[in-house]
């Protein structure tokens, strides 16, 4: 183990992409992850009871012998990710994409939960 530490064993432990999560102007919750070098087929998005799971594998995928390294700081393995959404989302309108190592998720609100404008009268 304090070998491991020291030089950092990258292959025993577990990486976890980072995600930033915001509300655009078409009242949606936009969700980005950065998964680099992860296939499409390697990702697993799922939404149930209000959470969205997003699981994966990055498989390391090199000529390069593990014993050639002298620093290894990436992260390989398997990793998943779960986010508790507002009950506003309309889960039959998520729609993810995967472009350039990022996966953007968005999650329309239901059309009830979108601001509305109220007209006032002048009597």
């Amino acid at each position: 183990r304090m070998f491991s530490e020291f030089y950092d064993d990258t292959f025993g432990r577990a990486w976890i992409p980072a995600v930033d999560i915001y509300e655009n102007d078409q009242h949606e919750v936009v969700l980005k992850a950065e998964v680099p070098e992860v296939k499409r087929e390697d990702i697993n998005l799922t939404f149930e009871n209000g959470v969205l799971t997003l699981k994966g594998q990055r498989t390391y995928e090199s000529e390069t012998k593990r014993e050639n390294f002298q620093r290894m700081e990436r992260r390989y393995g398997s990793f998943s990710r779960s986010f508790t959404l507002p009950n506003t989302v309309d889960a039959s309108r998520i729609k993810a994409s995967y472009k350039d190592g990022v996966l953007t998720i968005r999650l329309p609100q239901r059309e009830e939960a979108k601001p509305k404008q109220i007209a006032v009268n002048v009597e």
